[in-house]
């Protein structure tokens, strides 16, 4: 290849003749070489300039501390919103174990539980032989741990209720249910049905049973009610009537003193009233009646029920 080199006054200065080795190395100096000088060349003048300008290093160093705090804070952010996650979720179920703790000891009351079988004022014994060295527990599992231990309660709470409420249901239909004596003390003089009358001497029924003893002892109510009698009446004399519920009433006759006033809430074994001798009767004794959905029957059973609990 022939390149001509001219001037602008005299016309042709010279002749070069390039030949392909030449023309290669032309090339590879243009476009690697000049680019590297001037890539070098700017490196210098940077170089230069952070060492003229030290403030701008400075600037940069500050610009990525900045960021990384700003990274940091927002880790720990997190972090604590999590924390404060857990807080709730522990102080959550904590409230949850004392109300189930409360409720397991209303329940081992109720049903007459030994209290050191089930102690829930202290943890349950645990031990064991010793184990290897075990793993330790990590976020997730943790969180899973704790996921099921409150369902687990939610589960065991849900139960216990569903016991109590059948423990309060057979607690309360035990104490609305005729059963005992009474009396506190006494004897049992005379029996329900056909019997001599002691006024008259014929054989007639007896609609009850009579309990004596002592002039002015106590007279007992025999099961929870209200009362809807409290007075005199023919053949009773100064007479008690409670209503149990569930069709039941029972009557205490012949008292030397009423105790109680109609509209007011007994409760089993209260005492309600003084044995005396009113009315149609022959001595110290209480007439006790008891009266099934309007119908009055034997109160033996009813008597005698207590012996078996």
């Amino acid at each position: 290849m022939n390149i001509v080199l001219l001037r602008r006054k005299k016309g042709c200065s010279g002749l070069v003749t390039l030949c392909q080795k030449k023309l290669a190395a032309l090339v590879v100096g243009f476009f690697i070489v000049v680019p590297a000088v001037l890539v070098y060349a700017g490196y210098q003048m940077g170089v230069a300039h952070m060492e003229a300008n030290p403030d701008d290093l400075t600037v940069a160093v500050q610009a990525e501390l900045d960021s990384q705090r700003l990274v940091l804070s927002e880790v720990t952010h997190t972090a604590e919103d999590n924390l404060n996650a857990l807080a709730l979720r522990l102080g959550k179920l904590q409230a949850h174990v004392i109300r189930l703790d409360a409720l397991g000891t209303r329940l081992t009351h109720m049903a007459n539980l030994d209290k050191g079988e089930f102690d829930f004022e202290s943890p349950p014994a645990q031990g064991g032989p010793s184990a290897a060295k075990g793993s330790p527990i990590q976020v997730p599992d943790f969180v899973s741990a704790l996921n099921g231990l409150s369902a687990q309660l939610d589960d065991r709470s849900k139960q216990l209720d569903v016991l109590e409420t059948m423990l309060m249901t057979r607690n309360l239909e035990a104490e609305v249910m005729p059963t005992g004596r009474p009396v506190s003390r006494g004897w049992l003089s005379s029996y329900f049905g056909i019997r001599t009358d002691p006024f008259s001497g014929r054989r007639v029924h007896h609609s009850g049973v009579d309990f004596a003893g002592k002039l002015g002892s106590d007279v007992v109510a025999v099961a929870a009610g209200v009362v809807q009698f409290s007075g005199r009446r023919s053949g009773y004399g100064n007479l008690v009537e409670i209503n149990h519920g569930k069709g039941y009433v029972t009557r205490y006759g012949h008292n030397l003193k009423n105790l109680v006033v109609v509209g007011q809430t007994v409760k089993k074994g209260e005492v309600i009233s003084k044995m005396g001798t009113t009315g149609r009767s022959t001595g110290p004794h209480v007439h006790f009646e008891v009266v099934v959905n309007g119908r009055k029957v034997n109160p033996k059973k009813y008597i005698h029920a207590s012996v078996k609990h």
